[in-house]
């Protein structure tokens, strides 16, 4: 722990002298005022951070008053909870004042009451490692409840007992979760049953509330850590059924894999598919983790046995992401994103007709457009979910793939592949054909985006020539 405190000095040390003019402007009002929460942990960890968490003694109206000393740009949205923001150049500032809130039971929703003390305030925060402060100007580092030790063991762990902590607020279970994630941390056994006793309890927290925590455990370091404690916990059973429900019971002859345990090797693959800033998916990329993810939730309720013994998961793709869309929408997720993500879903086995047999420049132009935006995810999402032990298979599977990108850049080279158009536009049409704007023009430039389609670029001549084969074959 030596490191660690060697570490975290020389952040503090380093603290902005604009941040130790406002603690001084606390202290000479004779407030208390330390650096709380997520900025100490991160200190430790040897990051650093633009956004700083303070708690203090001063109540809000104090608190905004002594702020608009040192900066003009202040905000209290948060007043009803005791939290005043500020700005100064590059640094953004929430002081809090010291809480000692009582829960109903009910809802998640405090009744908020101001408290008096710095440690009873560390005592109703979440975890241990988010229940370390600096008092300022003095730099003293205060840990009651073994904060440090936790964070040196990769541990998370509550202040309070965790049935306490749980039950004032059950949102705290999925932090638990997203911290495994984005620290690559293991939750304490204790904490852990306690998780799995009060598991329901989630049911009283919003949609946005579960999405929010959902979606930054996805972002994190050990996405398949965190997934593993929501279901092992049996809290996705209430967030996320799809994901515990792809545990299916693997049959004597082992004629299926566990689609629970390939789901999360999909997720793993596919953050090891993405790149950096300057790549087509930076990472991390909730989209194409989100439909690694959900790929495979339609197998459960297509899951039919053969004749022989074989088992098959028919139009699973179609299954899964009109269940996708519909858990998505359930957790409030926004318009886009959904898209996104169950087009990515529906479209992630369509590669595998290629292997059976190479395709016409024609089907690899409609496997681009269908893909539209999301082809470079698409691309990912398809290598990600090979995941068979046998060698032979995975290399079929591999260089297959590898030849479907090198048709696509090929094409890409002679023709406009990624936005395909018809030789003719809707002006064009009407003009060649003589007439005006109706349902005729619409269905002849349908034809013509399937010549195109077919054949490549058609040229302005033959384009021609075929629209008016088409119009004659139509009686006109």
């Amino acid at each position: 722990m030596g490191v660690l405190r060697q570490r975290a000095s020389l952040l503090w040390d380093a603290l902005p002298p604009e941040i130790t003019e406002l603690a001084e402007l606390f202290d000479g009002a004779g407030h208390e005022f330390a650096l709380v929460g997520g900025p100490v942990r991160d200190a430790f960890l040897g990051r650093s951070s633009s956004d700083l968490d303070f708690a203090t003694s001063a109540r809000p109206d104090d608190t905004e008053a002594l702020l608009k000393r040192w900066t003009r740009a202040t905000w209290d949205m948060g007043r009803e909870f005791g939290t005043i923001g500020g700005r100064r150049g590059d640094l953004v500032v929430e002081i809090t004042t010291f809480r000692a809130d009582e829960y109903d039971g009910l809802t998640r929703k405090p009744v908020v009451a101001f408290g008096d003390t710095l440690d009873g305030d560390l005592a109703r925060r979440d975890f241990t490692v988010n229940a370390m402060a600096v008092r300022l100007p003095s730099k003293e580092f205060v840990d009651l409840h073994g904060g440090l030790a936790d964070l040196a063991g990769g541990l998370l762990r509550t202040p309070v007992e965790p049935e306490i902590s749980f039950g004032d607020d059950p949102l705290r279970m999925m932090r638990a979760a997203r911290f495994a994630s984005q620290l690559g941390f293991e939750i304490e056994p204790a904490t852990f049953s306690a998780m799995s006793r009060l598991a329901d309890r989630i049911a009283i927290v919003s949609a946005e509330r579960v999405r929010d925590e959902l979606c930054k455990l996805m972002l994190g370091v050990d996405v398949r850590g965190g997934l593993g404690a929501l279901v092992d916990s049996g809290i996705a059973q209430h967030v996320l059924p799809e994901l515990p429900a792809l545990k299916l019971e693997v049959d004597e002859h082992h004629h299926h894999k566990d689609v629970y345990e390939h789901t999360l090797t999909v997720v793993e693959q596919a953050i090891d598919l993405e790149t950096d800033a300057a790549g087509p998916v930076p990472g991390p990329d909730l989209v194409l983790r989100l439909a690694a993810l959900l790929h495979d939730i339609g197998k459960p309720p297509t899951k039919r046995h053969e004749p022989g013994g074989g088992v098959s998961f028919h139009h699973h793709e179609v299954v899964g992401a009109k269940m996708t869309r519909k858990r998505m929408k359930e957790l409030r997720f926004d318009k886009d994103t959904i898209r996104a993500v169950c087009h990515l879903v529906e479209l992630h086995l369509r590669f595998h007709g290629y292997v059976d047999a190479r395709w016409s420049d024609s089907a690899v132009r409609r496997y681009v457009t269908d893909a539209g935006p999301q082809l470079e995810r698409l691309h990912r999402l398809t290598r990600a979910d090979v995941t068979t032990r046998n060698r032979r298979r995975a290399d079929r599977l591999s260089f297959a793939y590898d030849d479907l990108e090198q048709r696509i850049a090929e094409l890409r080279e002679q023709e406009e592949i990624d936005s395909i158009r018809p030789d003719l536009d809707g002006n064009e049409i009407m003009s060649i054909l003589g007439i005006g704007p109706g349902r005729e023009v619409g269905m002849a430039y349908k034809h013509m985006l399937e010549l195109r389609m077919e054949h490549g670029p058609l040229g302005e001549e033959r384009a021609r020539e075929e629209l008016l084969s088409w119009w004659r074959a139509q009686g006109a």
